[in-house]
C-alpha cells in the first residue's frame, strides 16, 4: 500500500491554497490568455488539492517534506 504520510507543512499549505486562488482569479479576469485557461485552471486545482490534503506527489518522488517531524512517542 502507498505511504500516505502528509508531506506538506502548514505554511506550505497556506501558500499553495493562496497561489491557487490567485491563479484562478487571474485566469477568470482574463489576464491569462483564453487559449491556455483550461490548463491553468487544472494546475490551480491540482495546487489547491495538494494544499488541502497536504500530500504532494512530487515531494514523494523527491523524498522531500515541509512538515515538522514529530518526536517518536514511547509507551
Amino acid at each position: 500500500m502507498m505511504n500516505l504520510r502528509k508531506n506538506v507543512g502548514k505554511m506550505d499549505q497556506i501558500v499553495r491554497i493562496s497561489l491557487a486562488i490567485a491563479i484562478a482569479i487571474l485566469t477568470y479576469s482574463g489576464i491569462i490568455p483564453k487559449d491556455i485557461s483550461l490548463a491553468v485552471y487544472l494546475v490551480a486545482i491540482f495546487i489547491a488539492l495538494t494544499g488541502f490534503v497536504r500530500i504532494c506527489p512530487l515531494y514523494k518522488v523527491l523524498h522531500k517534506s515541509t512538515t515538522r517531524e514529530e518526536p517518536p512517542h514511547f509507551s
